[in-house]
């Protein structure tokens, strides 16, 4: 009866011990996942500056040459 209560318990415990180690690989998933969206948030911050940069310098380049040919 004892062994048929212990190879229970063993079963039981084994369950756990591969229930946690999925629960603990896919928390492990998650944080590399979101580390690496966390990446390209930076990533696309830096190019959309960078594209109002631009936007914005060929905007005063269009309005400078507007200006010249109206004043001349």
């Amino acid at each position: 009866m004892a062994d048929a209560e212990t190879r229970d318990i063993e079963t039981v415990l084994e369950g756990v011990r591969r229930h946690s180690r999925r629960v603990s690989d896919a928390a492990a998933f998650r944080a590399t996942i979101e580390a690496r969206l966390r990446g390209l948030e930076t990533e696309v911050s830096e190019v959309k500056t960078r594209l109002n940069g631009l936007l914005f310098s060929i905007a005063a380049t269009v309005i400078a040459q507007v200006l010249l040919k109206v004043l001349s």
